[in-house]
């Protein structure tokens, strides 16, 4: 049987896929992609092979090739390899040598970014050392601080925005990207706040926060939460007491300045819409001190008049 692609191209299943994922996605002649020395010493954190090839001029120009490996179903450059499998003397050897650390792959994914995904951080910080954009890349749906803060990387996350990763959600808006063709925020839950929460990482929403995040809705762009799914959390405070967590992600919120008038009360009934029970400390947590802030105003209000 042929499966027919969209842009006219025809291969064979099975034993075939690897050959054609090299002849659509190398980015180099076929003879030499074929040769596969460079990008398999570093799958396997061989360095001294890695340093033996690349005395050659001919292994020099093919640093930053895209290529199909012994291990590989997915054409990558040396430096991508050396970074998912977390070979940290090697990711720094290739990028001495002139690896280009903000490359992608056929899925948008930059080293950084695999290097984060798999939990390895000294190629987290090597990369981050050698310049690479600590937000990944726009042409990829997720970003490094996003995936740490959903696994509790705290150490990760800390290293990340030690070197300028955005914590606020921005959807990878560029100049390119203005309106009308930029997006709003519609959802929570591709904000790292609500993550964090929602997997109840408490060191990753502190660090957040601390680093400047928005505790309302974790987004330096437009926000249209009419948009929002029917159900869904309105804001990251009603997600935090959704999810159930426990009241020191409550403290948190209300310590950095979220707006506790964003939680509508028919929300917060004695079980939660999502699988969690509210936490009742946290929703005492946050009653007292929604009552503490209309006291406030009120005050406020009575000096005015």
């Amino acid at each position: 049987m042929t499966l027919a692609l969209p842009w006219g191209t025809d291969f064979l299943p099975g034993p075939n896929l690897k050959e054609w994922l090299r002849e659509q996605f190398c980015d180099h002649p076929l003879e030499h992609c074929e040769d596969t020395r460079l990008h398999d010493a570093a799958y396997v954190g061989d360095l001294q092979t890695l340093r033996n090839l690349l005395q050659e001029e001919s292994y020099r120009s093919r640093i930053n090739e895209k290529s199909v490996w012994c291990c590989g179903w997915l054409p990558c450059t040396p430096l991508r390899i050396a970074a998912t499998a977390g070979h940290g003397n090697c990711v720094d050897f290739l990028i001495r040598k002139g690896a280009e650390v903000d490359l992608v792959d056929v899925k948008g994914q930059t080293a950084l970014y695999v290097a984060v995904v798999n939990g390895h951080l000294e190629s987290t910080e090597i990369l981050l050392e050698a310049g690479a954009d600590p937000n990944g890349s726009r042409h990829h749906r997720s970003t490094p601080v996003y995936h740490a803060s959903r696994v509790g990387r705290g150490d990760i996350l800390k290293a990340l925005i030690r070197y300028g990763a955005d914590v606020d959600v921005n959807h990878h808006l560029t100049p390119d990207t203005r309106p009308p063709f930029s997006r709003r925020l519609t959802s929570l839950v591709v904000c790292p706040l609500y993550i964090s929460a929602a997997y109840h990482n408490l060191q990753c929403f502190r660090l957040l926060l601390q680093a400047g995040a928005n505790p309302d809705f974790n987004c330096n762009g437009p926000v249209n939460t009419q948009e929002f799914y029917r159900g869904s959390p309105g804001c990251v405070m009603d997600a935090v007491l959704r999810h159930g967590c426990e009241a020191a992600f409550v403290s948190l919120l209300v310590e950095f300045g979220a707006n506790l008038n964003l939680v509508k009360w028919e929300s917060l009934g004695p079980e939660a819409r999502g699988r969690r029970k509210i936490d009742p400390e946290a929703l005492q947590v946050f009653k007292e001190a929604r009552s503490k802030w209309h006291e406030l105003n009120s005050m406020l209000w009575s000096g005015v008049d």
